[in-house]
């Protein structure tokens, strides 16, 4: 049925354009945060490294200071729940695809031995309306480059967000969009299986006003925070605390 919904989603591309369009005119561009996207905390050996990778969400964007943004933060709990030492960078661009992580960033990261890799991809790829099957070639290969590249890496996917919760989106758009994303999520959740990546559950949004920013559509630094405390568990899971 799922499938079926999101084939008749095509039927409604002229609606995604028109909405798309007014959603865009409304809508201010806000820019990556300002302040550090690589930093250390001090703590007990051994460290870990955290790679965040993505798109505007791993880039803050949405808020004024990087130290709030989503890998900050979630390199703050890390630290707080195990005591180790924390070195974190954040390698997230406005309106990045999987193919575009994959093809233009990825090669040019140098291969530091990071411990844990995030990835915030997936938004982009079902806002410009791509098909399941390029997703799984898309992100089906950045999977596959990451294991190439750091083999001993936990690799954790946090997939699309509810498009219907997005204050930004009217309801028919957000209602398209999440048909399609209920998709690339499900295609998204078997790649990672298969590729030896965990995907995490869907973030839950409990408080739209409170967890998204001025445009509607980015998180708030309340909102990066519920994400890190949603995903700090997955990503340490069978990771030893320190006395």
């Amino acid at each position: 049925m799922q499938r079926f919904l999101a084939l008749l989603t095509w039927l409604a591309f002229p609606v995604y354009v028109w909405q798309g369009l007014g959603v865009r005119r409304r809508t201010t561009r806000m820019l990556p945060a300002q302040g550090p996207v690589m930093h250390e905390i001090s703590g007990q050996a051994p460290a870990v490294s955290l790679l965040m990778l993505g798109d505007s969400s791993a880039a803050s964007v949405g808020i004024g200071n990087s130290e709030y943004g989503l890998a900050a933060q979630l390199a703050d709990l890390i630290s707080k729940r195990t005591g180790r030492a924390v070195r974190w960078r954040a390698a997230g661009f406005n309106s990045a695809t999987s193919g575009q992580i994959r093809d233009h960033v990825l090669p040019n990261l140098s291969a530091d031995p990071w411990t844990h890799i995030v990835l915030a991809i997936g938004t982009n790829d079902t806002k410009n309306f791509h098909s399941v099957p390029r997703f799984k070639s898309d992100f089906g290969g950045l999977l596959y480059a990451l294991r190439a590249k750091w083999p001993e890496a936990r690799v954790v996917w946090s997939p699309v967000l509810e498009f219907t919760r997005a204050p930004a989106m009217p309801p028919l758009l957000g209602k398209i969009l999440e048909i399609r994303a209920a998709e690339m999520n499900r295609m998204g959740e078997r790649l990672c299986l298969e590729r030896g990546a965990v995907p995490a559950p869907r973030l839950p949004i409990t408080d739209a006003e409170a967890g998204f920013a001025s445009d509607g559509f980015h998180a708030s630094e309340a909102g990066y925070r519920a994400w890190a405390e949603h995903l700090v568990d997955l990503v340490l899971a069978k990771e030893p605390r320190l006395a």
